[in-house]
């Protein structure tokens, strides 16, 4: 094998090289554009000035608590400033940022603070009771090993005042009166490597199996820069918080809209009629969203819209959107550029690219073009279908299915503390979506199915095995099965179907599915609740396996869940 060999002996030092970080996007943006407005949150606004300032003052609040390389900080919060700040400002302190799912129960959130060792824990005073029981079910857990996270609560105008005034009362630590600890100047330093975690995001699950996905600075700066660039975004774009930033860290997009000196708005809650009156309100010119929101955009009451002003950009991603939603949309002056990826790949790593040529087709042919997922991400360097049987790539026909591998810098480090899964996931030097899709003749990917049985309902993952793990124990259950059902309003939501033990077979059905439901609801969080169950005998193969291909087919058969008239 040949030695690798350059033209010359030349070495990196710090003036030509330097660990690739996305916190340099906020210094730049607070030089270039200094009283432009970074993020907007009902009467609150901050310039970019002003972010940087306080994201350095949690930097060194931080660092004089000894919180940095090493540590993670969590955060329990909505789409609110303090949130954005935590993209920069924990890491800025050299420690890892870990935006907790808001709509996870206590018992979920137990173990992922748990598993990550959370050292800081940022919530927001809507969901400081949740935070406290969290921490009552780790200590009762640990015992006299159990090490408090630093608790910090963070206040939002917009919230009635009681719930602050309980978590001061608990000995919380008010957000910014820590913020006024540190120092506005604080002269924070870089990654020493830009390999070094930047972000801990957990994958769906309730117990053992949720998995810490772990993300990298080098990773987040191409991802930054990507998203702008594949979406053609401008300097100085307005971009509206429809999606979650605990989602994959908003899709990377808090660090993008630093590198084009955006403004943020926040939304705390997502309704239709919020969305159209801050396109009007602050001439938004970019928002992400699952479909689920997007069919709640199009089929808002007429009172609610607004027609749009100028040409809105959309990207979604989460599941697959119907083409008559991107039929609408695109009807209502929206244009939706459709993405997929995954926690594992900082969020979309593909998008249906656009093609001129597509213009003159009619519509509705657009839409089910725009429907697939398309090709790689700009900074992706690979993506393919492959059979994994023999590991080559499928052919480009449309019709042979394989597993959907990417393999390049913005690829996740690995699962933290879980060398098995890992080895599982980068088998053969690709990582393994576990999503089942066909490539097209023009090499655009079109997903078909999911490998591992995934719900996705309003965009969020539900795992089937975990819901069919709390359904056993269940007194009247004898074997469940769980998978995804079409909803009006979700997209999908789980649907049960169980065989019930002897004893309860000549119940009333009616109240038993109730009952499992009510049995659900206080161990699961709400939106991994089955919606419908079905009793009866489960299709099995020789082998005693439930044949879930059959399962989904019945509930199919049996139509969407109706969308809530409440």
């Amino acid at each position: 094998m040949t030695k690798w060999r350059d033209i010359d002996d030349l070495p990196k030092i710090p003036a030509n090289y330097t660990a690739l970080t996305p916190l340099w996007f906020l210094d730049r943006a607070a030089t270039v554009h200094p009283t432009r407005k970074s993020v907007i949150h009902g009467s609150r606004e901050y310039t970019w000035r002003q972010t940087y300032e306080r994201c350095r003052r949690l930097a060194s609040a931080l660092a004089d608590r000894s919180i940095g390389s090493g540590s993670t900080v969590a955060i329990i919060a909505p789409n609110i400033p303090a949130m954005y700040e935590a993209h920069f400002g924990v890491p800025m302190s050299g420690a890892v940022v870990n935006c907790v799912n808001i709509r996870l129960n206590a018992t979920a959130i137990a173990f992922l603070l748990g598993h990550s060792q959370c050292a800081v824990l940022l919530v927001d005073q809507e969901f400081f009771t949740l935070a406290e029981e969290s921490l009552r079910l780790m200590e009762e857990k640990a015992g006299s090993s159990f090490k408090r996270p630093l608790l910090i609560v963070i206040g939002d105008h917009t919230c009635p005042p009681e719930s602050l005034n309980h978590a001061l009362s608990k000995g919380a630590i008010e957000y910014e009166k820590f913020l006024e600890t540190g120092d506005p100047n604080y002269p924070w330093q870089p990654p020493a490597d830009e390999w070094q975690s930047i972000a801990l995001g957990y994958t769906s699950g309730t117990t053992a199996s949720p998995k810490g996905v772990v993300l990298h600075h080098r990773g987040a700066y191409l991802m930054a820069l990507s998203n702008p660039l594949i979406w053609g975004m401008q300097d100085g774009c307005v971009y509206l918080w429809t999606l979650p930033m605990f989602h994959c860290n908003g899709w990377c997009f808090p660090w993008s809209l630093a590198v084009l000196s955006g403004t943020s708005i926040c939304l705390r809650q997502v309704v239709a009629k919020e969305v159209y009156s801050s396109i009007a309100k602050y001439k938004v010119t970019h928002f992400c969203a699952a479909p689920v929101v997007l069919n709640t955009i199009v089929n808002a009451p007429q009172e609610d819209t607004v027609p749009l002003p100028h040409t809105v950009h959309v990207m979604t991603a989460g599941a697959a959107p119907p083409p008559s939603i991107l039929y609408s949309m695109n009807q209502k002056g929206f244009r939706v550029a459709h993405t997929y990826g995954l926690s594992e790949t900082y969020g979309p790593s593909t998008i249906c690219a656009w093609k001129p040529e597509w213009d003159s087709l009619p519509p509705e042919t657009q839409a089910k073009l725009n429907a697939r997922q398309g090709v790689r991400y700009t900074g992706m360097e690979q993506l393919d279908v492959i059979d994994n049987q023999t590991g080559k790539p499928v052919p480009a026909d449309g019709k042979t299915a394989g597993e959907i591998v990417f393999r390049g810098n913005m690829v996740m480090k690995g699962y933290l503390k879980n060398p098995e899964a890992n080895k599982e996931t980068f088998a053969g030097g690709w990582f393994h979506s576990g999503d089942i899709a066909v490539k097209h003749p023009d090499n655009y990917i079109e997903i078909k199915d999911r490998s591992k049985d995934i719900i996705i309902s309003g965009g969020e993952n539900i795992s089937s095995v975990e819901v069919e793990n709390v359904m056993y124990h269940h007194p009247a259950v004898l074997e469940a099965s769980v998978v995804a059902r079409p909803d009006e309003r979700w997209q999908e939501s789980p649907c049960a179907f169980v065989t019930l033990k002897s004893d309860y077979e000549k119940q009333d059905q009616n109240k038993l599915a109730q009952d499992i439901m009510k049995f659900c609801r206080e161990k699961l969080p709400a939106y991994w609740v089955p919606k419908s169950v079905v009793f009866g005998p489960l299709p099995k193969t020789a082998t005693g396996k439930i044949q879930k291909h059959i399962l989904r087919t019945k509930a199919k058969e049996m139509g969407p869940v109706p969308r809530s008239r409440l």
